[in-house]
């Protein structure tokens, strides 16, 4: 699973591994190591009391939960990604976007997307 943040927004990007592993399991893990021992985590879990996906942080987790519905109908279908906006405290806007990680149209050196999605440009142009 791929982590990416930008300013106010969170970008979860998942292999076709991971997509059907979400589906089945509701629930997916990675972390980045620092030195000295310390992570931070990021996962993204289904749940059926959630109404809209939202993201939260605390204890060195960044948590992001979805509608179980959602998750199901989304890995189950061409469907891209998930996405969302919740309101902060301070009236700002954190953007949440959940998508399905398409192989690249140039193949990249060192890069092993053999369980990435096709992606639909293919054989259209660059990356």
């Amino acid at each position: 699973m791929k982590l990416r943040i930008r300013d106010n927004s969170i970008r979860l990007r998942l292999s076709q591994g991971e997509v059907e592993r979400f589906r089945a399991d509701g629930l997916l893990t990675s972390a980045i190591h620092f030195p000295g021992g310390t992570k931070i985590e990021y996962t993204v879990e289904s749940s059926p009391a959630s109404v809209k996906p939202m993201a939260r942080y605390s204890n060195n987790t960044i948590a992001v939960r979805v509608p179980e519905a959602t998750v199901q109908e989304w890995a189950d279908s061409d469907r891209v990604s998930i996405a969302s906006e919740q309101v902060l405290d301070d009236g700002g806007v954190l953007s949440v976007l959940i998508e399905k990680d398409f192989a690249c149209l140039t193949p990249r050196e060192g890069e092993d997307e053999s369980d990435m999605f096709p992606h639909p440009e293919a054989g259209r142009g660059n990356c």
